[in-house]
């Protein structure tokens, strides 16, 4: 351990050099323009970037590529918190409780405890890199498809538990999101599936259609029939600042969510959106006051913020350590170190520890960068809600179907995000969330993957979910979460819960 930081301060060095301090500005930057601006995401924008980097050296072309990628899950809290809009994919959780508290007048609160909850996790994700980097990475080597399976059911169990109103209605979304999430060509075998033979479909329905249409166009079709969750009642600005009751409530929520995106960023398929959503769910379950959830809770703002910018940071730890890329924003990172001649796994620590520790010792200095550059433009960010709902909402309706009709330029996915908005809409009306729906169609492709790779390992024996200890347990909890609402105890506090949110 005292090694590592010996390593550390060294990396510091390396990061803190001119060059490389520049292009870590430029990243977070770039990251934190992307994060506000709907659909277009740190995966295209690094993919864009890629080539550039060629010109770069191999420390400063990493060093900049990974500030685009954790500083994208600042930004994104911005538009969701303002106009329910997600900025970037694991931003979607921060809609929910983040726009209610801008509602309520606490919109600069809600920015400065995003960034600041951000901003602790980034820092605690750097620090658990340098001290346990390589055994968390050995933690998750353990995990197999089996376990994988359990851990992803897991989430969406809880997800059915924890939901608003009717559990059935939960059950249903989940059910609709995995139905929609396996639109497209089957993996294995190419054969289309659901997209009733229009080529535009066998690819799948994108996440980002999906998310802007269900909160942000959805938002807009309820701000104008005039009812009490319109975004015209944003009268109020109030502080910059948390106050002290919600610093409180604050903090542990953004350790918990922390501690949890930095176990779950390590593993491959879930991220930042698993974290983000598992740290809501948990939360609310260990909250004194679970009524508030959906209603403007501190922490249900600040847990998703803290454990999607926690998830981004560990997921550098199976990267560097073993090569393993956990998502597709590193797999381009892969292509960036190879592009400088550099095989990604083990050796990179011994063969180039200037690069290995440089990049680490980057995501403290980006970090820092971040808060500096985020906490003054709250103030001018809030400014926006000061503009008349009438002039705001055909500019946030314009800005969905650009995010959306930029990803792919495809006018189609722009009539998907409007259709997934009436769904939304009709949603709304009958008491039903759209997060669980969300989680279902992100989670919903991961679980056949993983149930099917199990099955072929296993040569098609079920008896692997249970004989593996790990993945038993998971799916064991899975099972027992919902029967929870069955006990008198547990089942009449949720009804109680519920009855106080109507």
């Amino acid at each position: 351990m005292i090694e590592s930081l010996g390593h550390f301060v060294t990396g510091l060095g390396v990061a803190l050099e001119p060059t490389n301090l520049l292009f870590c500005l430029i990243g977070v930057l770039c990251g934190t323009l992307i994060g506000v601006l709907p659909g277009i995401g740190p995966v295209a924008t690094i993919a864009m970037l890629l080539p550039i980097t060629f010109y770069l050296t191999p420390v400063a072309a990493l060093i900049m590529l990974a500030g685009i990628y954790y500083g994208s899950q600042y930004g994104g809290s911005t538009t969701s918190i303002l106009m329910r809009v997600p900025g970037e994919s694991a931003s979607v959780v921060t809609c929910l409780d983040g726009y209610e508290m801008a509602r309520k007048g606490r919109a600069g609160a809600a920015l400065a405890i995003a960034a600041l909850g951000s901003f602790f996790a980034g820092i605690l994700g750097t620090f658990l890199n340098v001290l346990f980097g390589p055994e968390f990475a050995q933690i998750a080597l353990s995990f197999g498809s089996a376990e994988y399976f359990g851990l992803m059911v897991l989430g969406l169990s809880v997800s059915i538990v924890m939901s608003h109103g009717s559990m059935l209605g939960a059950v249903g979304m989940v059910l609709l999101g995995v139905v929609l999430g396996s639109i497209g060509r089957d993996i294995n075998t190419g054969f289309p599936r659901l997209t009733f033979d229009n080529p535009v479909l066998s690819d799948g329905i994108g996440f980002v259609p999906l998310a802007v249409g269900l909160f942000g166009i959805a938002e807009v079709m309820r701000n104008l029939e005039g009812g009490s969750g319109a975004a015209g009642s944003i009268l109020k600005v109030g502080t910059l600042w948390p106050s002290r009751e919600e610093a409180r409530r604050a903090t542990p929520a953004v350790l918990r969510g922390s501690l949890l995106g930095t176990i779950l960023g390590i593993l491959p398929g879930g991220g930042s959106i698993l974290a983000s959503f598992t740290a809501y769910g948990l939360e609310k379950r260990l909250s004194r006051r679970p009524e508030e959830f959906g209603q403007g809770a501190v922490e249900g703002l600040a847990a998703p913020e803290s454990a999607n910018n926690a998830a981004a940071q560990a997921s550098f730890i199976p990267l560097l350590t073993l090569g393993i890329p956990p998502n597709a924003v590193l797999a381009l990172l892969v292509g960036g170190m190879m592009i400088h001649g550099i095989a990604p796994g083990p050796t990179v620590m011994t063969e180039q520890p200037a690069l290995f520790w440089g990049l680490i010792a980057s995501m403290l200095i980006g970090n820092i960068l971040l808060v500096i550059i985020n906490l003054p433009l709250v103030g001018i960010w809030v400014q926006f809600l000061k503009i008349p709902y009438r002039f705001m909402f055909p500019a946030i309706f314009l800005f969905c179907c650009i995010g959306v009709y930029g990803v792919n330029s495809s006018s189609f996915e722009v009539l998907l995000a409007v259709g997934f908005g009436l769904l939304g809409f009709a949603m709304s009306k009958l008491g039903l969330e759209a997060a669980p729906l969300v989680l279902g169609f992100v989670l919903g492709p991961l679980i056949e993957e993983h149930l099917r790779r199990a099955l072929t390992l296993s040569d098609g024996d079920l008896s692997v979910f249970v004989t593996r200890p790990l993945a038993a347990t998971l799916l064991a909890l899975a099972v027992l979460a919902p029967c929870l609402v069955l006990l008198p105890q547990f089942g009449k506090r949720r009804k109680e819960i519920f009855q106080e949110e109507e």
